[in-house]
């Protein structure tokens, strides 16, 4: 008898059922196309460091950025420098490899201070660098100023648009790619742990103090070179033994080339040093701890991990993050509290018109439990009807997010360690903590809105809550009506 007049009841209210549902449908499907977003721009940041959190890196030990006026690219030409023509024009060539300009390096020993603090599991040294290489053709100089100027180490004016200048009908190219002096032998540590070997071999122990070079695939692919094959890095000639890929699809590995440490100290000049020392922890629970102490040990250094590079992400994705958490939250539930809203009043409403129907019910034995139940019951199907519109609303609206496949940018704030005039390199800084690693990072990213099962019950929950809600309300408004009264109201 209860489900007849159940239906029957709501059989003869359709434009109220329709409204409540619809209202309470709108708010599912909005609530959904909102969490599936925030879940999916989630995602998109996960992915767009994933090359950092896949290093078996908790922290970064790196130095502090340099003083202004610090650093800078030299190349020294002395007076016989070159290859000179019978026409005077000057060939001239020559590779420099240099740490990062815009960022002090740490003292090798650091590596044995961070080993020894407490929670740290293992730690090794890297050395950035930027192997750079100026070549041109400059004609005679018209005067000694133009002797001058190349004695005092400097190379001439380079004219705008990138590679190649022009200098009294000369001309003059500037190549660079990026190099990372490794630890040989380390691994489950540092950037090449997010690297698998693809052809070849990893560096090794006993390439240390060895002039042996493993290559980023991608630059290896644009060079056109192999194992087997030599590059030269600071002048001097590698054997090729290896080539990496990042076992992201999404990010290049962290420099173009690897070598020996010891041997990029030396090749560099730059002595026993190293750019950066990436940091295990005993255990994920004491990184803050580790990190705290190594600030304490190191005072002159900076101390990066994974949470402050996810803070510094910028660009779009940073801007859809902030717009779905702040706007779109927001306006979910807004428009959820009018729809829980509108279906309250609407039950209201319905029992206010139905006085004399309860007055009878009531008069003919309905006790105000059964009085109440009707009303909720009522209230529940009206919900579940705005919760399966709701859900289905919402899918469809997942899925259009995922068909356009809107595409967002992620990008870090922090400042590039390249230095002016630093051209090429696919993969990153390399060497620089966290915060120069995200610049690597850096990528346009499909947004994609994941459906998961968890939303659609959320979705079906809050459906049946507001028609509890409301029919609570309108129930124990029905249940207030005395019979007597209530048939006299209407007389």
């Amino acid at each position: 008898m209860y489900t007849t007049y159940l239906r029957r009841e709501l059989a003869g209210r359709k434009k109220q059922t329709i409204i409540v549902a619809t209202g309470l449908a709108v708010a599912i499907a909005l609530v959904m196309i909102v969490t599936s977003l925030t879940a999916g721009v989630r995602d998109a940041q996960a992915q767009a460091l994933e090359s950092v959190y896949g290093v078996g890196t908790d922290l970064t030990v790196s130095g502090s950025a340099a003083e202004p006026g610090q650093g800078g690219t030299a190349f020294d030409f002395g007076e016989d420098a070159g290859q000179t023509g019978d026409d005077g024009t000057t060939q001239l060539e020559q590779s420099r490899l240099m740490t990062e300009p815009f960022r002090s390096t740490l003292d090798a020993a650091a590596v044995e201070t961070v080993t020894s603090t407490d929670g740290v599991a293992s730690a090794t040294g890297a050395l950035s660098l930027t192997n750079m290489t100026f070549s041109g053709e400059l004609p005679e100089p018209p005067s000694d100023a133009a002797d001058d100027t190349m004695t005092q180490g400097q190379p001439p004016q380079q004219s705008e648009g990138g590679g190649g200048g022009g200098f009294g009908g000369g001309s003059f190219d500037l190549d660079s790619f990026t190099v990372l002096g490794l630890e040989p032998g380390v691994e489950g540590i540092g950037p090449v742990s997010a690297a698998e070997v693809t052809d070849g071999r990893a560096l090794d122990a006993d390439d240390a103090g060895q002039d042996v070079a493993v290559l980023d695939a991608t630059y290896a692919s644009s060079e056109e070179l192999s194992v087997g094959d030599a590059i030269e890095i600071g002048g001097t000639g590698f054997d090729i033994v290896g080539i990496v890929a990042s076992t992201s699809a999404e990010a290049d590995t962290a420099a173009d080339v690897y070598i020996p440490l010891d041997v990029a100290q030396e090749l560099s000049g730059a002595g026993d040093v190293v750019s950066t020392v990436y940091v295990q922890a005993e255990s994920s629970d004491d990184v803050s701890s580790v990190q705290a102490a190594l600030q304490d040990e190191l005072p002159g250094a900076t101390v990066s991990s994974p949470s402050d590079l996810a803070a510094s992400v910028s660009g779009s994705l940073s801007s859809a993050s902030s717009l779905i958490t702040d706007l779109g939250t927001w306006l979910s539930l807004i428009v959820l509290a009018v729809a829980l809203a509108l279906a309250v009043l609407f039950t209201i409403s319905g029992v206010s018109r139905r006085t004399r129907e309860f007055g009878t019910l009531k008069a003919l034995g309905w006790s105000n439990g059964r009085v109440v139940g009707q009303v909720a019951g009522e209230s529940v199907i009206q919900g579940l009807i705005g919760g399966t519109v709701g859900v289905a609303l919402g899918l469809a609206g997942i899925a259009v997010v995922n068909l356009v496949a809107p595409t967002v940018s992620s990008a870090s704030t922090a400042p590039s360690t390249n230095g002016p005039g630093v051209v090429g390199g696919t993969g990153g800084p390399g060497g620089g903590g966290f915060a120069e690693m995200a610049s690597a990072a850096a990528s346009d990213i499909v947004l994609q809105a994941p459906v998961t099962l968890w939303v659609i019950l959320a979705a079906v929950g809050i459906a049946i809550l507001g028609g509890l809600l409301a029919g609570a309300v309108g129930g124990w408004r029905a249940a207030l009506l005395s019979p007597a009264e209530a048939l006299r109201s209407v007389g």
